[in-house]
């Protein structure tokens, strides 16, 4: 499948559950009312939350008084681009990836950042970069072990610390041998819990420092990782994060499993962190660089979603 057709397919259980109310809404009817009413309704209860909705029905009553439409069905479009109004990506969002680069990666357990951090490293891998990851969660028995298995299907070194042991000294460990073998892309899985905002500033400032002095070319990214299938918990969780690390952009996971994928709107509405990359299936090329244009047709335009998301079931991994 190409790229739009693997989006829509990853989005079903959105598509199916929102698009076929939009279907419906969309109408000859005339606007009025009932109609923003209901149009307020399904918003939210697409994940889109209260603050969200309401920008976004205030630039469309706007729209509609400005273009003076009358019918629901002439609104369809207007609203489509509303939204997407609330998405839009900086001209800047991946320079990062054009040189040599750092990026850390935060989320708590569960959410997916390991399997995504394995993505991500194929990703590059496969444009023909260089690619090193460092295993710096170290509070987290397992995620060693199962970031060094993704390395592996991604085909990318990695640097492994001991459990428990300070991610600050795995993180110059991964610097040192990054520089040393002239990686492109040097991804580091830090911290995998909130356990306290000032500890968590404190470990990510003493990596910056350590970045700074080892490797003061290299662009910096902060990725928080949040699961799409949690709703406003994930928008939370974001929010968290980004008060205590200034994360620079966001990986939602588990699109494939949700049928409320308006959190990707609400998230980057709301706390003005762009959602680069987007986790619509559970194979390792199924990460995919953020379209915010390309993810609301998805969801959004008239008809049935192409029928691939079941057959999805059959690729699944039990490392994902």
């Amino acid at each position: 499948m190409g790229f739009f057709e693997k989006l829509k397919s990853g989005l079903t259980k959105t598509r199916d559950n929102i698009a076929k109310s939009f279907d419906n809404m969309f109408g000859p009817s005339e606007i009025d009312d009932d109609f923003y009413e209901e149009l307020e309704e399904l918003l939210i209860m697409s994940d889109m939350g209260v603050n969200t909705t309401e920008k976004i029905l205030e630039d469309l009553k706007e729209k509609v008084r400005e273009k003076h439409i009358k019918s629901a069905q002439e609104c369809r479009g207007v609203l489509m681009d509303s939204i997407k109004d609330q998405m839009t990506l900086p001209e800047d969002a991946y320079d990062f990836e054009k040189g040599k680069a750092v990026i850390l990666v935060i989320g708590v357990n569960g959410v997916g950042k390991t399997t995504s951090i394995g993505k991500l490293a194929y990703i590059y891998r496969k444009e023909g970069k260089k690619v090193m990851v460092a295993a710096a969660d170290t509070f987290r028995a397992a995620a060693v072990e199962q970031l060094h298995e993704w390395a592996n299907r991604a085909g990318v070194d990695i640097i492994k610390g001991s459990d428990g042991q300070d991610p600050a000294s795995v993180v110059f460990d991964a610097l040192r041998s990054a520089r040393a073998k002239n990686t492109d892309i040097l991804i580091c899985d830090t911290a995998g819990r909130l356990h306290n905002k000032k500890n968590l500033m404190e470990e990510l400032k003493k990596i910056h420092r350590i970045i700074d002095k080892e490797y003061p070319e290299a662009a910096r990214e902060t990725l928080v990782v949040i699961d799409g299938t949690t709703g406003q918990n994930a928008l939370m969780q974001a929010r968290e994060f980004h008060e205590a690390a200034e994360a620079t952009g966001i990986i939602m996971t588990k699109l494939d499993g949700t049928a409320k994928g308006g959190i990707a709107v609400a998230v980057q509405s709301e706390l003005n962190i762009p959602v680069k990359y987007i986790g619509v299936g559970e194979g390792i090329d199924d990460l995919q660089r953020f379209d915010p244009d390309a993810y609301v047709e998805a969801l959004f335009e008239p008809g049935e979603a192409d029928g691939d998301g079941a057959d999805k079931e059959d690729e699944e991994d039990a490392d994902a």
